[in-house]
């Protein structure tokens, strides 16, 4: 009993350390967000800004003291040999939308999952625009909106926070939308499933498309389209906390990660 209720505690202090980690790492992109910032691209072609960088630094420096490691999107990845052996490591997108961010649309979000062998038991998704808290706890996945005139501790974000509930199969069936990446495989998907259902597509940017899932607002969301381990990690611990499954589609079985290759397959979330 006595183990059992330290693995607890352990769990609960490092979700605090990353809820803490997600809201400090929003505040440092905000600041950029409120300048005429520039933007870079990277050798894949998509863009970069001050508030990647920046928001890496600060999530990186509270996240390093729990002595975990820690795979970032913004940080060079070590190599496979010594990655596989590691049973924890942090997922980290500190920008997840940047080209939602270079929009000004509001709809990117801070994304840190914490992975145990292969398989993401904790996940916070922060959208600092919206004000939205999107975030996992041994008895569920739970959404706290944050008041911008009322200060806010990560503890009190833990403390009351809503449980969300997957919506009831039922038509129209509701399904998730990229504002930036949809493309032929997902449109052939949607044509197929019209087919027996209505269907309404519902468009979001970043990480906030699992979340639209996860509180009941739609019903699935195929992505069939390239991702990476930190776009979906936290995401994916928020589905799978509301009931859901996060699929590889050509497998069927669960998204697995901390791979040789950090690249996603085809995925679909849904009930």
């Amino acid at each position: 009993m006595a183990i059992f209720t330290h693995c607890m505690e352990n769990q609960i202090q490092n979700g605090l350390i990353a809820l803490q980690a997600a809201l400090q790492g929003g505040a440092a992109i905000m600041e950029v967000y409120a300048t005429d910032f520039s933007v870079e691209t990277k050798e894949d072609h998509s863009p970069l800004t001050q508030a990647d960088q920046k928001a890496n630094e600060v999530i990186q420096a509270l996240l390093l003291p729990t002595g975990i490691p820690i795979i970032s999107e913004e940080t060079k990845t070590l190599d496979y040999s010594t990655r596989q052996k590691w049973d924890h490591c942090w997922m980290v997108d500190p920008l997840d939308g940047t080209k939602e961010f270079v929009k000004r649309n509001g709809e990117f979000t801070v994304n840190i999952a914490l992975i145990q062998d292969g398989a993401p038991i904790f996940g916070v998704v922060y959208a600092p625009v919206l004000g939205d808290v999107y975030f996992t706890k041994s008895e569920g996945a739970f959404k706290y909106t944050i008041d911008p005139n009322v200060p806010v501790t990560a503890e009190h974000i833990w403390d009351h926070a809503q449980q969300m509930t997957k919506a009831p199969w039922e038509q129209p069936i509701k399904v998730v939308g990229s504002r930036s990446h949809m493309n032929a495989d997902t449109e052939a998907y949607l044509a197929q499933l019209s087919e027996k259902h209505e269907t309404e597509v519902v468009s979001k940017g970043s990480s906030l498309k699992f979340c639209l899932v996860a509180e009941g607002s739609a019903h699935v969301y195929p992505r069939f389209a390239p991702t990476m381990e930190w776009d979906t990690a936290a995401g994916h611990a928020v589905c799978t906390h509301a009931g859901l499954q996060v699929l590889n589609q050509e497998t069927c079985q669960p998204l697995t990660y901390n791979k040789e290759n950090l690249l996603n397959p085809y995925f679909l979330v849904c009930p």
